[in-house]
């Protein structure tokens, strides 16, 4: 088994210890009414847009999202939180030092001997999510837990113990042999779920190499239906949008959804999967593909731990 692999199956158990680290965490966390900027690189980029939309979603005000690359230093912010694995990203680095004394920052990463814990004012270390694997997958959905814990109840999500219930399933129900065996996959997702859809899509091309593409749920007609065909798959994380079932059936694609067939079913008794414990299998799918094309998934093609810029 790849370390990928073993990294993944630890989940469950890493997202219940963040809950409870978020529960007596309290330096740096946004608190209610502030505006607040997300940032990262990579697959912490994706982390931070589901993170800003579920912070929106709890009503706990304006929170905007930006890889790091892009982050407009200009914009006035209340606080700044920035998830880093490493602690050495170059372009998260430069977030922390353009808006030190200005900002309040708070970092999450899972490396405390690293810049980060002298750049950000606050740092929540989650070392116990920390990964070998080049490819991350547990680091991403911890720093996600922690943050969706420390906001508290948000209306038609699960809380994170439910969530790692979820997971434990995820980590070991066999996938089905039409997602194994297809050429080319489409991720969906709504809401907080479209930060999920794009990490989906990045986990398979690090991974696998694969063909995938990702976009928000309701954009799917709007020209990425064209793509879908016999062979291909819709994977639909969260909520399944009204009538998308039939657009994939009528072009002879596959639809993946662990979704409630009743739109107006409450998610917080119904059983749908939890969209987070949704993207443990879409991980599991990317190194069982590496490994049929006999790849790597710990150490994918022109990828390392961390990109570190010279000056």
């Amino acid at each position: 088994m790849s370390r990928t692999a073993e990294e993944i199956a630890t989940q469950p158990t890493c997202w219940r210890r963040a809950a409870e680290a978020a529960a007596s965490f309290t330096a740096g966390l946004p608190r209610p009414g502030e505006r607040v900027a997300v940032t990262g690189c990579g697959t912490s980029w994706f982390m931070a847009i589901a993170y800003a939309a579920l912070r929106e979603a709890a009503g706990q005000g304006e929170t905007d999202a930006f890889a790091s690359s892009e982050f407009p230093s200009s914009r006035a912010y209340d606080r700044v939180v920035a998830i880093t694995r490493s602690g050495t990203t170059t372009e998260v680095l430069d977030v922390l030092a353009a808006v030190r004394g200005k900002v309040p920052t708070l970092a999450l990463t899972a490396d405390p001997k690293t810049p980060v814990m002298d750049a950000a004012d606050a740092v929540a270390v989650l070392d116990w999510a920390d990964e070998e694997s080049v490819v991350q997958t547990r680091f991403a959905t911890t720093a996600l837990a922690f943050l969706r814990a420390a906001l508290g109840p948000v209306a038609g999500v699960k809380p994170v113990a439910e969530a790692a219930v979820d997971a434990e399933l995820a980590v070991t129900e066999p996938l089905p042999e039409a997602v194994l065996a297809a050429e080319q996959w489409t991720f969906l997702g709504r809401g907080w779920t479209y930060g999920l859809a794009l990490e989906a899509g990045l986990k398979m091309r690090e991974a696998a190499g694969a063909w995938t593409e990702a976009y928000p749920a309701m954009e799917y007609r709007h020209g990425p239906i064209a793509i879908t065909g016999p062979g291909r798959v819709t994977w639909v994380f969260g909520e399944l949008p009204e009538g998308l079932a039939g657009e994939v059936a009528r072009v002879g694609g596959t639809l993946h959804a662990h979704a409630t067939a009743d739109p107006a079913a409450d998610p917080m008794t119904d059983p749908m999967t939890d969209p987070m414990a949704d993207l443990i299998r879409a991980q599991r799918l990317a190194v069982a593909l590496a490994e049929a094309k006999g790849l790597d998934p710990d150490r994918p093609r022109n990828l390392t731990r961390s990109v570190i810029l010279s000056s």
